[in-house]
């Protein structure tokens, strides 16, 4: 009996797709453009979440928003639960959202890391991802489809500037990708990194000074269409998984291990 060492692939259209954007503030087109709905998440930003349900709305899809502490776990449950009611289940989850802390800044030290925001970043930056991870894997792998994103940094790198809250709480999602995308691959679920740095107009880095821009090799800040554009390809890609790809202007030589 001969085996094929091919396999199959048939382009899986993204169009009635639900996807899951946590931390979810500003425009997604490139999912509405393709069809897929939305379950957008947001903290404390309610007048910025409600105008992009109502843009997104505009051009055809279904879309709409839920607030949620991603630090408390039982709000995460209560989050998936109410996505799923409203919307269904989804089958694509963007882990976007990310809890920055205190600014320490490369000249502090380690004894100004509280461990109650060492705590606090750890949970919402990891273990609410995880959670979400958990919730929406079991749906994916009964359907043999699902695509899951963790938004990461190249702080996880090089320590960045906010402090070791933060790049360790980031890092953490690179051990949870690395496992679920080797677990569930044949499951049709995919698991990736995108990750960033110096990312103009969001609320992470909303004070940019030449200093930082005399980091970036191509001379700029990045935008977030930017990011998007990377998501949307590890979203759309099938054969890709088990990836960390920066998006930093050039800043680090190559992509993650």
């Amino acid at each position: 009996m001969s085996v094929s060492l091919s396999g199959t692939y048939a382009p899986i259209p993204l169009q009635g797709k639900l996807a899951l954007i946590t931390g979810a503030t500003r425009r997604h087109g490139l999912f509405a453009a393709r069809g897929v709905n939305l379950a957008l998440h947001y903290f404390s930003q309610h007048d910025v979440a409600t105008a992009l349900v109502q843009e997104l709305r505009a051009v055809g899809v279904r879309v709409a928003a839920f607030q949620a502490d991603l630090a408390d776990f039982e709000a995460v449950r209560t989050l998936h639960t109410q996505i799923v009611e409203e919307l269904g289940h989804p089958d694509i989850l963007y882990s976007n959202a990310a809890m920055a802390g205190t600014m320490l800044g490369i000249k502090a030290k380690i004894e100004d890391a509280s461990m109650d925001e060492f705590e606090m970043c750890w949970r919402a930056n990891a273990g609410g991802p995880f959670l979400l991870t958990k919730l929406c894997i079991p749906h994916m792998e009964k359907q043999c489809y699902g695509r899951i994103v963790f938004c990461s940094s190249i702080a996880t790198a090089t320590g960045g500037v906010l402090g070791p809250h933060y790049s360790s709480s980031k890092a953490a999602l690179h051990g949870i990708m690395h496992w679920v995308a080797k677990q569930y691959s044949k499951k049709g679920i995919t698991c990736n990194a995108v990750a960033p740095a110096l990312i103009a107009n969001t609320v992470m880095f909303n004070k940019p000074t030449p200093a930082h821009r005399d980091l970036v090799p191509v001379g700029r800040f990045g935008q977030p269409e930017e990011v998007a554009q990377v998501v949307e390809l590890l979203v759309t890609n099938s054969y890709m998984t088990d990836k960390i790809v920066t998006c930093d202007g050039g800043m680090l030589p190559s992509s993650l291990a």
